[in-house]
C-alpha cells in the first residue's frame, strides 16, 4: 500500500486535555493542524478526576458556553467549592476555593470521570482547521531541514505528516519528549498514583469539597477522596516513587489497609462498594523547571512533566500549557521562527511565569509532608485561630501569599503564637 504524505502547519501528538487545549486555540487562530491520537474516543484515563479553577479558566476563555453546559449536567459533573486537608493526626482544615462566580457557573471547579471530560473536549475539536486521526500508531519522528516528519499507521495505512512544529501532548511516556529531549529525560514515574471508584462513601462535604488525607500510613504521600455524581467517588493514593522503591511498598495494600483500618476514614467506607478495578499510573511531577521546547517542538501536560508536586493537579496545567503552546506557535508562524531560542522565549518563559512558582511551592510543600509533626502543628493552630485559618485559605488562592509556605519564618510564627 502506498504511503500517504501530508503537509500541515502543526502536528499534535495526543488528544487528551493538553492536545485538546492546543488544538482549540490553534483553531481559533485559524492555524491548520493534524492531531494524531493512539486511542479511540471515548476512552478512559486513570486520574484523580478533579478539575480546578485553572481548567475552568481555559474553557471559559475558549467558550463560556462550554462551562455552562458542564454545570447543567448534574448526572456527570459535580460542582466543587473547596478542598479539605486532613493532617496526620486526623484534624481537618477546610479551604474554600475562590468564591468569584461567573454567570452560568455554579462553582469554581468540578469533578468528573476522565472518560466523560476527555470526550467532552474531544467533541469540541473538529473544525475546518484540523484533521484528527484516531487509533493511530506513531512509528517514527524525524527532523530535517527545519521541519518535523511523523510516520504513523492507521487501519494498515501508512502516513507521513510534515510540519515546521510538533506538539508533544502524549503523556508521561511521550515519544516526542524521548525523540527530542534525550538528554533531559525525567523519572517518568517520579510519583505513582492509584485510582479506584467507590459507591456509597459517607461523610462528604455538603459543598463537595475534595479531600486530601495525609495519613501516617502513606506519608509523604496522601490518600484522596473526590466526590462524583450519582453517589460515586474517586478514591486514590499517591506517593513518591523513590519511597516506594526504597521501602519496598505495596501501594495497593497500603491504600486498602488505610480504607479498612484507619479510624478517621474507615467508618465512612463501612457500606461502600468498590466498582471496577484499582488502576495505577505514573505522575510526572514538575519538581524542577526543565526544558519544554526546542528546535521545532513544544511539550505540554504530562509530556512536559507539569503535574503539581503537592496537589497532584495535572488537568488544569495540561489545558493551560496547551493554550500557551498555541499562542507560542501563532507567534512563531507569524515570524517564521521555529528555533529553540525563539520557542523558549515564546513558550517556556510564558509557561513558567504562570505556573513556575506554583510548581516550586508545591515541591516545597510536598517535602514538608515528611514532617508529620509540622503538618499537625499548622492544622492545630489554624483550627484554633480563625485569622490563621483565613490566611491559609487565602494562600491557596493567592500565589503571592502561598509563597509564605516556603519561608521558615511562617512556621516559627505559628510555633510561638505570633
Amino acid at each position: 500500500m502506498d504511503i500517504k504524505h501530508i503537509d500541515t502547519s502543526v502536528i499534535i501528538v495526543g488528544a487528551g486535555p493538553a492536545g485538546a487545549g492546543t488544538s482549540i486555540y490553534l483553531s481559533q487562530a485559524g492555524i491548520p493542524h493534524i492531531i494524531i491520537e493512539k486511542g479511540l474516543f471515548p476512552r478512559d484515563k486513570v486520574c484523580g478526576d478533579a478539575c480546578s479553577g485553572k481548567t475552568a479558566f481555559v474553557l471559559r476563555k475558549a467558550n463560556p458556553a462550554w462551562l455552562h453546559d458542564i454545570f447543567k449536567r448534574a448526572d456527570e459533573y459535580t460542582p466543587s467549592h473547596g478542598i479539605i486537608f486532613v493532617a496526620p493526626n486526623g484534624k481537618p482544615l477546610n479551604i474554600p476555593f475562590n468564591p468569584t462566580k461567573y454567570p452560568g457557573e455554579t462553582a469554581p471547579g468540578f469533578t468528573t470521570p476522565r472518560l466523560v471530560f476527555d470526550n467532552f473536549l474531544f467533541e469540541k475539536l473538529p473544525t475546518e482547521h484540523n484533521t484528527i486521526y484516531q487509533e493511530a500508531d506513531v512509528k517514527d519522528i524525524t527532523r530535517k531541514d527545519g521541519k518535523v516528519t511523523v510516520t504513523f499507521i492507521q487501519n494498515e495505512q501508512t502516513y507521513t505528516v510534515t510540519a515546521p512544529v510538533i506538539v508533544g501532548a502524549d503523556g508521561d511516556k511521550s515519544i516526542v519528549r524521548k525523540t527530542f529531549l534525550a538528554d533531559h529525560t525525567t523519572e517518568k514515574t517520579s510519583a505513582v498514583g492509584l485510582r479506584a471508584y467507590y459507591e456509597g462513601i459517607t461523610g462528604m462535604h455538603e459543598k463537595n469539597y475534595i479531600e486530601l488525607h495525609f495519613l501516617p500510613e502513606v506519608l509523604p504521600g496522601y490518600l484522596w477522596i473526590f466526590p462524583l455524581a450519582n453517589g460515586m467517588a474517586n478514591v486514590g493514593v499517591g506517593m513518591m516513587s523513590e519511597r516506594i522503591r526504597s521501602h519496598k511498598i505495596n501501594l495497593r495494600e497500603k491504600m486498602l489497609n488505610a480504607i479498612k483500618n484507619n479510624p478517621n476514614i474507615s467508618p465512612r467506607f463501612k457500606n461502600a462498594e468498590l466498582k471496577g478495578k484499582i488502576l495505577g499510573w505514573g505522575l510526572p511531577m514538575g519538581m524542577s523547571q526543565q526544558p519544554v521546547s526546542g528546535d521545532n517542538f513544544l511539550l505540554t501536560g504530562d509530556a512536559g512533566s507539569l503535574v503539581d508536586p503537592f496537589s497532584g493537579e495535572g488537568i488544569g496545567n495540561a489545558l493551560y500549557s496547551g493554550m500557551l503552546a498555541a499562542y507560542a506557535i501563532e507567534k512563531s508562524i507569524a515570524e517564521q521562527r521555529f528555533d529553540a531560542t525563539f520557542m523558549k522565549s515564546a513558550y517556556d518563559s510564558a509557561l513558567y511565569k504562570r505556573i513556575g512558582d506554583e510548581l516550586k511551592i508545591g515541591t516545597t510543600m510536598q517535602k514538608l509532608c515528611r514532617f508529620p509533626w509540622l503538618f499537625n502543628l499548622v492544622v492545630n493552630k489554624a483550627e484554633k485561630s480563625p485569622e490563621l485559618s483565613k490566611t491559609i485559605s487565602c494562600m491557596f488562592t493567592d500565589i503571592d501569599l502561598r509563597e509564605q509556605f516556603r519561608k521558615p519564618s511562617f512556621y516559627l510564627k505559628i510555633l510561638f503564637n505570633k
